[in-house]
């Protein structure tokens, strides 16, 4: 009876965790389990972002990703301060350089304003040099709610109160599910080194969604991309130049938001991300290649559909990704004056994109279900900011779906 669970939520990344906190405190007498492949919680997507607490400025209104990052970010905030968590609400600023980006611009204060985030101010190039005094631009959008934290921090303290609130749940690490054994009242969910028996499956696999949905016994008509980000640091020298959080106005033809200046809640300041299609859904370097990841994505007609329409966009992140003079020359557009001597190669991440089978990126949440499971299959950006709401959303859905009582 030990290894028999009502929940056996599959991968301990931030949506997981949350997704099993929120079920704890809703279902305390449930025994949930969280099983995670790797070694430590939040060891992919979670612990290689920028650890930015976002506003939820970009996103179109009324839309799931709207609506939950602004009600995630109050929640998590409101987390943070209850549980001691270091965080600070630093503000950032979103720059235009040059006429061509200001109608976007204001597109993007619009929907600050209809999605209800609170202290946003388009501001002039004095009050630029004013908040960031190396930084140049012909007009910006001062976003006063956004925040930095570690959200490896975070998802400690969730796996932390899922077995503090209920003895009898578990947050497992080395458990990689290899295989799942349906029976007539529950499943068997067969890791490398033990068995475990559920009534109900969530998978919240992140990069690998859609394979361990297919897995469990769901095919999902959507499949994930993967898209490595490389960071460069300020060096000492170069860190003065920047204050806070310094943004592009992002292109509306491109599915991310651009290389930024993201100060750290543990010290430093990150300039990056670019964005470049990866061979290894899990390799974490420049030169990283599966032949099974690279077979699987170019066999999905989805992803030569977007590189159609991407490709332009595609070399241009390649040559940052492979030239240091070319990412200092994209960093200078924010802030003239920095030098090569003031970057220094660093991390990357890796961000898991689901994508459509006519090569549209999936812009929203995407949950599947099956019989007695839930595949989370898109979770996206803002999923860590969101993580308490997407947690909610996906635990009402659960409770709901599984008719739990």
């Amino acid at each position: 009876m030990e290894n028999n669970f009502d929940i056996i939520i599959v991968g301990g990344g931030i949506v997981g965790l949350a997704t099993a906190y929120k079920l704890t405190l809703q279902h305390p007498t449930k025994k949930i389990a969280v099983l995670e492949k790797e070694n430590k919680l939040a060891a992919h997507q979670t612990s290689h972002n920028s650890g930015v607490i976002h506003s939820g400025i970009y996103y179109k209104p009324g839309s799931y990703k709207a609506i939950n990052c602004v009600k995630g970010r109050h929640e998590l905030v409101a987390f943070a301060k209850e549980y001691k968590i270091e965080h600070d609400i630093c503000g950032k600023i979103i720059v235009a350089t040059h006429e061509s980006e200001l109608a976007h611009l204001q597109k993007v204060y619009n929907n600050g304003i209809a999605n209800g985030v609170e202290d946003i101010e388009i501001i002039d190039p004095d009050k630029i040099k004013e908040i960031e005094p190396h930084c140049t631009g012909i007009k910006a959008l001062r976003v006063g709610c956004t925040g930095i934290i570690d959200y490896s921090d975070v998802s400690e303290k969730y796996a932390e109160l899922i077995v503090a609130k209920s003895p009898q749940n578990k947050v497992l690490t080395n458990q990689k599910v290899v295989a799942f054994e349906k029976g007539e009242q529950q499943t068997t969910v067969i890791t490398t080194t033990q068995r475990f028996t559920a009534k109900h499956i969530i998978t919240t696999s992140g990069i690998q969604a859609d394979r361990m949905a297919k897995l469990e016994g769901s095919k999902s008509d959507a499949a994930i991309l993967g898209f490595r980000g490389d960071y460069y640091d300020l060096t000492e020298k170069g860190i003065s130049k920047v204050k806070h959080l310094i943004y592009p106005v992002p292109n509306p033809k491109f599915p991310f938001l651009g290389v930024h200046f993201t100060r750290m809640i543990k010290g430093g300041v990150e300039c990056g991300p670019n964005a470049v299609f990866v061979f290894d859904r899990e390799g974490y370097s420049r030169t990283s290649f599966s032949f099974k990841d690279t077979a699987e994505a170019l066999a999905f007609k989805g992803t030569w559909r977007f590189f159609k329409k991407h490709w332009r966009f595609g070399l241009d992140e390649y040559r940052g990704a492979f030239s240091k003079t070319y990412f200092l020359k994209r960093l200078r557009k924010l802030i003239p004056d920095l030098q090569m001597e003031d970057i220094v190669s660093a991390r990357c991440g890796i961000r898991a994109m689901a994508t459509g089978a006519e090569g549209e990126m999936l812009d929203d949440f995407k949950i599947e279900k099956k019989g007695n499971a839930m595949h989370v299959i898109n979770s996206p950006s803002p999923a860590a900011t969101a993580s308490l709401a997407y947690g909610g959303e996906i635990a009402n859905m659960a409770t709901e779906y599984f008719n739990l009582k």
